[in-house]
């Protein structure tokens, strides 16, 4: 890249009059942006308001019905991927695209060469990769399988897979969502440094802080339209998400309270796969009634397995699993749905929900063999439709009716839905694992309050989160899991961002492998 020449900064990027429907729906309403050379905008909106929807457009994966999309003083031809790369226009999508069969290296080089090339570069394109990965701190393993890697490791291919191609204009879809904060600010200060050259980002966060910190415009969409533009400088956290919802955003309000009893132990438990990182040995968790305990770390340190162990999706190899006082021989996920533990799953989407089953058959899928929605074998069609309802109503999902298709949902929709599924009964555990990730200040929001509601009534909620401020926000009891292990747990406001950050990175722990959070 060269230096930025002096003057206005010139025009790479112009979306005018993007319009875009399905069926009825207005996605995107003669959409107006504009993206000039070493320019950092941040793209806000709710769920559902035509973010995603318009980065497709301009990638190429959807064809506007109005509209069009000029790189560089070239109009792009519409529904066309390749011609968008060749422009220089780079895109880390909010779901991956990926490649499970194949190697880290493979999906990122995938496409860089040409077919008729003789043999392909391997050594080159790995200390390629390696290189970016500590530039930017996304180490990942160029030889590891897609399908071997947890969602944030997967999250961190799709960034150097943008920056491996050497884009000239990158969209950013929540790129810090697996990172901790020391990784987060390198990655902002390497954008920087290419933003200084010329490199010119959209950046698409729902951590307002990050998009105060990293941009120099802010454009809203509420609804499929563009309803506010500022300047970064000019405008705050508040008056953002006030735009975006059109209603001032509060944020959750924690009383301290008296934990009661264990409802879940975990005692020398060991889990997990032989020496990987994210085996647990020797772990010892406690979870107390009407407590928040707080798990923070980058993905892929134990979180799966510690979510899989209270889900009932994990067995223990060795140790004590004990649940309201009782030492559980055998366990499986129905088996910790039988004694009260609600989960909400990392992923919504692969996890959480069937996309092309309905909203009522998504939300007695758990409890469907029980005789509140079952007889003689067969499903209670009726008592399926007002529960879904219910929840509906309820939890304020915007859906059409219980027999809709989930995939048409937003992930805020979504979400909602898994929170009802989830909190139905009033269980006496929650695993709420990422329960905000990718969700719009709004949706967060909610599912604050609804987490907080059942605390009020006595669960004991499991918080896993990469999100310091959502595990500062709402914990009474924070842990630091790295590498499989458990930190010592502290107190809310004990331990500062920064101390967290350094745990995080796998600093002061016991040397002896142990995970102890009793």
């Amino acid at each position: 890249m060269t230096p930025k020449s002096s003057g206005k900064a010139e025009p790479v990027l112009r979306l005018a009059g993007i319009t875009k429907r399905f069926g009825p729906l207005v996605a995107n309403d003669a959409v107006d942006i504009t993206l000039e050379r070493g320019e950092v905008v941040a793209l806000l909106g709710e769920n559902g308001a035509g973010k995603t929807t318009l980065m497709n457009i301009l990638f190429g994966h959807y064809v506007a019905d109005a509209g069009t999309v000029t790189a560089f003083g070239r109009e792009l031809p519409p529904g066309d991927p390749h011609a968008a790369l060749e422009a220089g226009i780079g895109m880390v999508h909010q779901h991956f695209m990926l490649a499970d069969n194949m190697t880290v290296l493979e999906n990122i080089a995938l496409g860089t060469q040409s077919l008729a090339a003789v043999r392909f570069d391997a050594k080159t394109a790995r200390a390629r990769i390696v290189e970016l990965g500590q530039a930017f701190g996304l180490a990942v393993d160029p030889d590891a399988r897609i399908a071997d890697l947890s969602v944030g490791e997967r999250q961190r291919v799709e960034i150097l897979k943008a920056l491996y191609r050497e884009a000239r204009i990158l969209i950013l879809d929540e790129p810090t969502a697996v990172l901790t904060p020391m990784e987060a600010d390198a990655l902002f200060a390497t954008l920087k440094k290419l933003v200084g050259e010329g490199l010119a980002v959209i950046f698409i966060s729902h951590k307002l802080n990050e998009v105060m910190a990293i941009s120099d415009r802010v454009l809203v969409l509420r609804a499929g339209r563009l309803v506010g533009e500022r300047h970064t400088a000019d405008t705050d956290r508040s008056e953002l998400a006030a735009l975006m919802v059109d209603e001032e955003i509060r944020p959750p309000s924690v009383e301290p309270v008296e934990p009661g009893r264990i409802v879940f132990e975990l005692a020398a438990v060991s889990a997990g796969r032989p020496g990987s990182a994210g085996r647990l040995e020797g772990a010892d968790l406690a979870l107390r009634a009407g407590e928040i305990t707080g798990i923070a770390g980058v993905s892929g340190n134990g979180q799966a397995t510690l979510a899989g162990l209270v889900s009932g999706t994990v067995a223990p190899d060795a140790g004590a699993l004990v649940v309201n006082g009782e030492d559980m021989t055998a366990w499986s996920p129905r088996i910790a749905l039988s004694h009260g533990i609600g989960r909400i799953p990392e992923d919504r989407h692969a996890t959480g929900m069937i996309g092309d089953m309905s909203v009522a058959e998504n939300l007695v899928s758990e409890t469907v063999r029980t005789p509140r929605f079952s007889r003689a074998g067969f499903l209670k069609a009726r008592a399926a439709q007002d529960f879904a309802r219910a929840v509906i109503s309820d939890y304020d999902v915007k859906c059409p009716s219980p027999e809709a298709r989930t995939r048409l949902l937003s992930g805020g929709n979504m979400q909602k839905l898994i929170l009802g599924r989830a909190l139905d009964g009033a269980p006496s555990v929650i695993m709420a694992n990422q329960p905000t990730r990718g969700l719009d200040v709004g949706a967060v929001a909610y599912v604050h309050r609804r987490l907080l509601e059942a605390r009020a009534n006595g669960a004991a909620i499991l918080l896993i989160s990469e999100d310091l401020d959502e595990i500062l926000a709402l914990s009474d009891c924070v842990i630091v899991m790295s590498r499989g292990r458990f930190s010592a747990p502290s107190a809310r406001g004990e331990r500062s961002i920064r101390e967290l950050g350094e745990l995080m990175a796998g600093h002061g722990f016991a040397q002896d492998g142990a995970g102890h959070a009793a």
